[in-house]
């Protein structure tokens, strides 16, 4: 089952549920999905999707960080908005196995010590590897920590 026909099934399990604001945040998703897909003129891959599903949670996360700390009715919409989506979103990887690709990657390299003039070399052939299971910017503070 792909991506749209996963989020168009359970989109109709919140409509029956009468779980109205679950309903929108789906029907948002599945429209992005959908422009995406017309888009590329070609059937969504589940990572595509994977990306659609990271830049709506990013974009939320960016409006709650600009919210106003009295707007709680926008604070609790994007909360909810932001679990709902991260249902979809693909599992992101922890820190240690971050490193230890990041480790791997400077072996593949010949980098016993990486230093400032390396870090572009190193992240053109990590974030390939990486590419929507981890944040870029964790993977950037990572190397960074290990060039110190």
């Amino acid at each position: 089952m792909s991506k749209i026909d996963e989020i168009r099934s359970e989109m109709v399990v919140a409509m029956k549920a009468k779980q109205k604001q679950r309903k929108e945040v789906l029907s948002l998703l599945l429209g992005d999905l959908k422009n995406v897909e017309i888009n590329n003129r070609t059937p969504l891959t589940d990572e595509e999707g994977d990306q659609v599903i990271l830049k709506q949670i990013k974009q939320l996360h960016e409006t709650l960080s600009l919210a106003p700390a009295d707007r709680t009715d926008i604070i609790e919409e994007c909360n909810f908005s932001i679990s709902v989506l991260e249902e979809y979103a693909p599992k992101m990887m922890e820190e240690a196995e971050i490193k230890s690709i990041i480790e791997e990657t400077l072996k593949e390299l010949s980098i016993e010590v990486p230093t400032g003039k390396d870090k572009g070399n190193i992240m053109k052939v990590l974030m390939p590897k990486v590419k929507g299971k981890a944040d870029g910017k964790l993977v950037n503070q990572l190397l960074a920590s290990l060039m110190q």
